[in-house]
């Protein structure tokens, strides 16, 4: 069916219909411009020129596009660290890994991030998406305990402080980094190693 016959404004000539992929990297967009929870069904539909009805074609709701993106970004973030652990023995060598893995996910799936580090948990989704970012957390913490007690990483400071701190440097990237700008994403991965981890090591 196409979308004149769903009552939506006829496609501009030779303008393609919208997939799910393109649905929704648009309703993300539109929850990272005005929040998720400012974000009503109707401010989707007319970001993307649609009817409810073409909406729901691709999404059962407002709550299942969300879940989606941030299942997109966790899953990322989950499967550098099982990469990390399955390809290096030292831990010193995982978090380097981790480090690298996390930066090139953020830059490749930067409006899934950003979204991901928005949420406040004011739904079972949101709430979901937190318990999965606090399980990634304890699993890079843990890494980062095994480096101290291996004596590559200086013992000096918390595990946990030390992710913590790690991490605040990764994330504060969505607030400036633009996809196509002058910033190498593989380059930025080293800077922030060279800004922490060197730092971190032992001497």
């Amino acid at each position: 069916m196409s979308q004149t016959e769903l009552g939506a404004p006829a496609p501009k000539r030779g303008r393609p219909g919208y997939d799910r992929d393109q649905v929704l990297a648009v309703a993300v967009k539109v929850f990272n411009e005005h929040g998720y929870d400012a974000t009503s069904v109707a401010d989707l539909t007319a970001a993307l020129g649609l009817t409810k009805s073409a909406l729901y074609h691709h999404f059962d709701s407002k709550s299942a596009i969300l879940e989606l993106a941030l299942n997109d970004a966790l899953d990322g973030l989950d499967q550098v660290v099982d990469d990390a652990e399955a390809r290096h023995p030292l831990a010193s060598d995982r978090l380097r890994a981790i480090v690298r893995g996390a930066v090139h996910v953020l830059t490749a799936k930067l409006p899934s991030v950003t979204l991901l580090l928005r949420v406040r948990g004011n739904s079972e989704v949101e709430t979901t998406a937190l318990r999965r970012r606090r399980d990634f957390d304890q699993r890079v913490t843990a890494i980062v305990a095994e480096a101290q007690s291996e004596g590559l990483i200086r013992d000096d400071v918390d595990a946990a402080v030390a992710t913590r701190l790690i991490f605040g440097m990764i994330n504060s990237v969505v607030e400036w980094y633009r996809p196509g700008g002058p910033v190498d994403p593989d380059e930025l991965g080293e800077d922030i190693l060279r800004v922490t981890l060197d730092g971190l090591q032992s001497r």
